[in-house]
């Protein structure tokens, strides 16, 4: 019920001066897209001071509509002429870029957001509460793109209300919009457009009766299993540096696989709203680096320039001012330090992953390599592990199947060699304990041969008097020819003496050098190398298996 005269009203009128085509561009062109219409109206909530705002979708049989309320500090007759229905207005020139009381920086500055009504809708009713009254007015577009004149001038009704009632609802009917509301998904897109969202503004959303979905920053990021995160500017250990002086801050995640397309990139907020969409600032995006990261950072300076640098669909800033040139300088070096951490991460993190389950440590696996063989595994592992988009259990397979024809200590392997030799001599072999190695693996040698021999002989003397054709140990007599035919009595007496002559050179020659020399002569000199008692451990493994085969003559 209207409580002011008549006469007052006719006094009073609501003006909206305009081009209709400027309206056009700048809201229904502009706005188009549902979850940046309704960020404007989450912004003028926020702006403001109202401590929440909730938003109701409507799809019913009467048709669709969306509602936007909140219980900010409303606005009078005057302030909807003066701020409301001015289109244009700079209103960081009037109020300092602050919020009617002082309690925030409001978001808004180029007058325009309020264009995005007509976006997504056709018919505007607003009902706003200040002071003890209600103004409740509708804009119409068809009636405003229709006009004849400049001035639009909608209806309105001015109502008593509790002078402790305060706030804004905004009703949008007559949508442009003709597919099914999704209040996750918009929950979702309204939640990337701001930073603000906490205990002192809470959003929510709801569809129809269903419980309502809070807009919050973990919405974000709710999908997203980040695997690394790089906290800014804590990741910079120079405190001169830029982030530090503007006071940048957020955090960067990368993940374990390759990201959406979507939600790639890093967007830039100032003072809680977007200002930049996801991207990676002309950074070079062929390394694959770039599928994984995510993030956001507050870059609050960019909104208190005095030249507006940020366009009006908050998407982009003016990259080609100097402020916003260092800025977008600073970033790229930001993210080439994050790549560089991000794939010695990935790569510790992936050769533990590995470990575990193949129990294969590759970095104790290449120092037992060769430097030859060891570049070439190095490189194999690395792009299977560092480089490759494999997941764990394909990683796996793949190391698994290099790492079995080139284990640890892959030139000792290689040699395929006797079970007794290997026996007495690996455990010196892992230690670089070459020479002993060997040292040990002809002691056990020799005490076979005594245990066969039953003799008590030891070193040259015991080889030359128990092989050959005069010892009591034969090691050709159980061979035939594949007729079941002898071998020629010469091929036996050859390969008798032979193994005689090759067991004592063992110990004139291997042993006895060993015994009665320092080690590390040896080394230095060269005289006796790496190779050499891998070559000894050869020529053992081949006496060795002569001598399984050994029986006692008669």
């Amino acid at each position: 019920m209207t409580t002011m005269t008549e006469t007052n009203n006719k006094q009073k009128k609501l003006q909206m001066s305009f081009d209709p085509q400027t309206i056009e561009h700048l809201g229904v062109k502009m706005y188009s897209q549902l979850p940046n219409a309704i960020a404007e109206l989450i912004a003028n909530s926020y702006d403001a001071e109202s401590p929440e705002v909730h938003i109701i979708l409507t799809d019913n049989e009467k048709g669709k509509s969306i509602t936007v309320s909140d219980k900010g500090i409303g606005m009078s007759f005057a302030e909807i002429n003066d701020n409301f229905l001015r289109i244009g207005r700079k209103r960081r020139e009037s109020d300092n870029g602050l919020s009617p009381n002082g309690l925030r920086k409001v978001t808004g500055r180029k007058g325009l957001g309020k264009l995005a009504f007509f976006g997504i809708g056709d018919s505007i009713r607003i009902i706003t509460k200040k002071n003890g009254y209600c103004v409740n007015f509708t804009l119409n577009w068809n009636d405003i793109i229709h006009s004849k004149t400049p001035n639009y001038e909608p209806q309105y009704t001015i109502d008593d209300c509790a002078p402790q009632e305060h706030g804004t609802t905004i009703v949008l009917t007559n949508l442009k919009r003709k597919t099914a509301f999704d209040a996750e998904g918009l929950a979702c897109s309204l939640a990337s457009l701001f930073d603000f969202f906490d205990d002192a503004f809470k959003a929510d959303i709801k569809l129809n009766d269903n419980a309502p979905i809070s807009i919050d920053k973990t919405l974000r990021y709710r999908n997203i299993d980040s695997q690394f995160t790089w906290s800014v500017p804590g990741f910079i250990e120079n405190r001169e540096h830029f982030f530090y002086k503007k006071k940048i801050s957020g955090e960067l995640l990368a993940t374990e696989k390759p990201l959406k397309p979507g939600l790639r990139g890093i967007t830039l907020y100032a003072h809680g709203r977007m200002v930049n969409a996801p991207e990676f600032f002309g950074v070079g995006e062929s390394s694959h680096f770039y599928s994984y990261l995510t993030g956001w950072l507050d870059v609050d300076f960019i909104d208190e320039q005095e030249e507006d640098i940020i366009s009006t669909d908050r998407q982009s800033l003016s990259w080609d001012l100097p402020i916003t040139s260092e800025l977008r300088y600073n970033l790229k070096q930001l993210l080439s330090s994050v790549e560089r951490n991000w794939r010695d991460k990935r790569k510790t993190d992936r050769q533990r992953n590995l470990a575990e389950k193949t129990k294969i440590d590759v970095e104790k696996w290449y120092p037992t390599l060769t430097s030859d063989i060891k570049q070439g595994v190095e490189k194999i592992v690395d792009s299977v592990v560092e480089s490759s988009e494999f997941d764990s259990d394909k990683q796996k397979e793949v190391v698994e199947v290099l790492h079995s024809p080139i284990p640890e200590y892959a030139q000792y392997h290689w040699r395929h060699l006797h079970q007794i030799v290997k026996g007495a001599s690996y455990l010196y072999y892992k230690n670089a304990d070459f020479y002993w190695a060997v040292y040990e693996a002809i002691k056990r040698f020799q005490a076979i041969v005594q245990e066969k021999s039953n003799s008590n002989q030891d070193g040259q003397r015991l080889m030359l008097d128990v092989f050959g054709s005069n010892g009591c140990l034969s090691v050709s007599s159980n061979y035939k020819k594949k007729n079941g035919a002898d071998f020629s009595e010469s091929t036996k007496k050859n390969i008798e003496e032979g193994q005689k002559f090759m067991s004592a050179g063992m110990m004139s020659g291997v042993r006895n050098p060993i015994a009665h020399e320092e080690v590390a002569e040896l080394q230095n000199s060269g005289l006796f190398t790496e190779n050499d008692c891998l070559d000894m451990l050869s020529l053992l493994s081949h006496l060795c298996r002569r001598l399984d085969d050994a029986i006692k003559k008669k």
